[in-house]
């Protein structure tokens, strides 16, 4: 199949277009957020091609890969086709409710031509979907293989742009975990935590090409998720695919995605933090936690199980 799908999330597209299909990435000259083309920090296949506005229509997708509500009238504007009308199309959506927890409404709501794939069944539960039909599909992610070493007496976290999304990414609890324990960060746009928190500068690592932050996650003792109210971060799964013991507040789908077992999940920033300093203490509690997040996240998140439920869901729209 020939597949349109705007590049958006860079780490969940980056499993996405290891699929058996074509994929056709919308690229504008300025290469902004409706058209940024392939990934320059993930490694994509050739299959991954980049298409400009004016040649969508003769590159006849077979499927459109909706993410963002925009993108309706952008697809019906550069092409002249009705997404779900014209041509299949499937909605993607990352997010949890921006609105009032269970009561907003999904943009397609009102539809019934083109179904929601939720990441996660937390998702699923809290937005209000109308007519529209909805599916799940888990996030996968590539196995970099058991990287963790553990050796740094810092705990990591990934989190994008942390200034302006403050509670939402949860960067308060990061910054108070940061006065009580040696912390790093990764992400774009994390280099404004240094006014914010003196004590985090020369730890705080601005868009790290993914290859090269899996290697230097691994180096940390364990990692944080702080984030109060967002979808399930691939950064959480892609750390435990590494073997990394995890801390995460017990929000949305992170109870469901982080067993006993694989670390702590708690609601309450101390117990984590309590958590962090006794794995810096002991590193082979650490280590333990750290195998068990591995071998659930191979079992849970694997690339072939997230790219046959794809397939699936495709190969249904387009018939």
């Amino acid at each position: 199949m020939r597949v349109l799908v705007w590049h958006v999330h860079g780490s969940w597209q980056t499993s996405f277009v290891a699929g058996p299909d074509e994929y056709l990435i919308p690229v504008v000259p300025d290469r902004g957020p409706d058209g940024r083309g392939r990934a320059r920090t993930w490694t994509w296949p050739a299959s991954a091609r980049e298409v400009a506005p004016a040649d969508l229509r003769d590159a006849e997708p077979d499927v459109v890969v909706l993410q963002r509500p925009h993108e309706l009238e952008l697809l019906e504007r550069w092409t002249g086709l009705r997404a779900g009308v014209d041509v299949p199309a499937v909605y993607v959506e990352h997010n949890t409710p921006a609105g009032p927890a269970a009561t907003t409404r999904h943009p397609l709501a009102d539809r019934s031509d083109i179904p929601v794939a939720h990441v996660t069944a937390f998702n699923a539960l809290m937005w209000d979907c109308g007519r529209a039909p909805t599916t799940v599909v888990d996030h996968g992610v590539h196995d970099p293989g058991p990287l963790w070493t553990g050796e740094r007496e810092r705990v990591a976290a990934v989190v994008n742009e942390p200034v302006r999304r403050g509670r939402v990414a949860g960067t308060d609890l990061l910054l108070h975990a940061a006065e009580r324990v040696p912390v790093e960060v990764y992400g774009m746009g994390v280099l404004g935590l240094a006014d914010l928190a003196p004590a985090l500068a020369g730890h705080l690592h601005d868009d790290v090409p993914q290859a090269q932050m899996h290697a230097r996650l691994a180096g940390a003792r364990a990692y944080l998720h702080p984030f109060r109210w967002t979808s399930l971060g691939l950064a959480l799964v892609e750390a435990m695919t590494i073997g990394m013991p995890v801390l995460a507040l017990a929000t949305t789908a992170a109870p469901e995605a982080v067993p006993p077992s694989a670390g702590v999940v708690s609601s309450d920033p101390d117990v984590l933090v309590s958590a962090a300093r006794r794995w810096l203490h002991d590193p082979e509690e650490a280590r333990a936690h750290g195998r068990a997040a591995r071998a659930h996240a191979l079992e849970h998140f694997g690339l072939d199980r997230f790219l046959s439920d794809w397939q699936v869901l495709l190969k249904e729209v387009v018939r």
